[in-house]
């Protein structure tokens, strides 16, 4: 097995064989963000190889030296259930030795699909994740918010992570009209929209 950055063509060809049809389209990037953001050197399109054949993917949206935000993570329809999704954790793990790799999975509590979110949330804490004392909502998305780290993580410095990752691509007002790092528990969810709104 072996983690590595996808090649421009692997990038799109992934995106249509396995995010496209994991993904909700609310939650889902469009390929040309992500090219764009490859491009400007933020974004670490990881691919899941068995042999020569992608079998999984793990896209990472680049912090400060290291901060990591976990953006997407998926295996092939196919090779589901083989513990292919925990072995790319580890080995994503191992190539960001010393990072802390933020991540955020759907509130059970809000998603239209209450089942899948448990299941994805549950996932990533068998996996080590912690869960953070707080939650995040992007573009009417509600997600709760997770992290590995080596050693202690201040909470005040991972929700100033967390933001500088999506204030530095957006800027700050879309970054404010569109984003809550911290989501207030009381606070009314914000009308669902496109990611590049």
């Amino acid at each position: 097995m072996e983690l590595r950055t996808a090649t421009p063509t692997e990038l799109k060809a992934v995106y249509e064989a396995l995010l496209r049809p994991s993904f909700p389209a609310a939650e889902l990037k469009p390929l040309r963000a992500m090219t764009d953001m490859l491009a400007d050197g933020c974004y670490d399109p990881l691919v899941l190889l068995d042999g020569k054949e992608i079998i999984g993917t793990c896209f990472l949206w680049l912090g400060v030296p290291g901060w990591v935000l976990l953006d997407y993570l998926c295996v092939s329809s196919t090779r589901r259930g083989g513990g292919f999704g925990a072995k790319t954790l580890s080995l994503l793990r191992e190539i960001y030795a010393g990072w802390t790799i933020i991540g955020e999975a759907e509130d059970p509590v809000q998603a239209p699909d209450p089942v899948m979110a448990e299941r994805r949330l549950g996932f990533y804490t068998r996996n080590d994740a912690a869960l953070a004392s707080y939650d995040t909502e992007a573009f009417g998305v509600h997600y709760k918010t997770f992290y590995w780290s080596d050693g202690p993580v201040d909470e005040a410095d991972l929700i100033c992570q967390h933001r500088f990752i999506y204030e530095s691509r957006f800027g700050a007002e879309k970054y404010a009209r569109y984003l809550r790092i911290p989501c207030p528990a009381d606070a009314k969810p914000m009308p669902l929209v496109p990611w590049d709104q």
